[in-house]
């Protein structure tokens, strides 16, 4: 099965996080840490519920759920600290969907829409060999509202110079595939091209 892109994409945007990049589990097991660490319970199936969503925000949905305290930036830096250690021994690239980037970079406009920090995209997109393939890439740093608000893809869109119905986004995760519909996108979910998902 092979991953197309709509006969109307006059420009790509691909997410990051399980999407380009396998780095879903060492995620799950930097949040891990801080779970046991914090004596509450994130459980995989939460985790992949929350896919796209910013670590801030995943602080505040979690502090709701369970009635903590958690410090959204502190909490930030300990758990990218831990995904900083583990990622060099997890991270995969996800064949189907860098195939693409590869095949229709320099031939479209394309992008990097995700809710990680600039630092740890950048780190992320050399780990999987992909350091200068995007000229764009929007962080959770670069927005007010973070997926599933379309802010994220809208920007791509912006900085690309592409009409978002002519934007065909890559996603794996509910809160972008609502983020790239309510942009008036072409959603792309890629789980089905996806052999590493769990």
């Amino acid at each position: 099965m092979i991953l197309e892109i709509s006969p109307n994409a006059k420009g790509l945007i691909f997410d990051l996080d399980g999407t380009l990049a396998d780095t879903m589990p060492s995620h799950y097991l930097s949040w891990k840490s801080i779970a046991d660490a914090q004596k509450f319970e994130f459980t995989e199936d939460f985790f992949y519920s929350l896919a796209g969503v910013p670590t801030q925000k995943i602080c505040l949905i979690l502090n709701e759920k369970y009635g903590l305290n958690l410090d959204p930036i502190k909490t930030e830096e300990e758990k990218e600290g831990t995904f900083l250690e583990i990622i060099g021994e997890t991270l995969k690239p996800v064949t189907a969907v860098v195939d693409v980037l590869k095949k229709y970079h320099g031939k479209m406009p394309v992008a990097c829409g995700t809710g990680n920090i600039k630092e740890i995209a950048l780190l992320t997109l050399d780990y999987i060999g992909l350091q200068g393939y995007f000229d764009i890439i929007v962080t959770a740093e670069d927005v007010s509202h973070p997926k599933p608000h379309p802010e994220t893809f809208l920007k791509c869109a912006e900085q690309m110079g592409v009409e978002p119905q002519f934007c065909q986004v890559f996603e794996d995760g509910e809160p972008g595939l609502k983020a790239a519909i309510d942009g008036g996108m072409i959603p792309t979910d890629v789980r089905p091209y996806y052999e590493l998902r769990k």
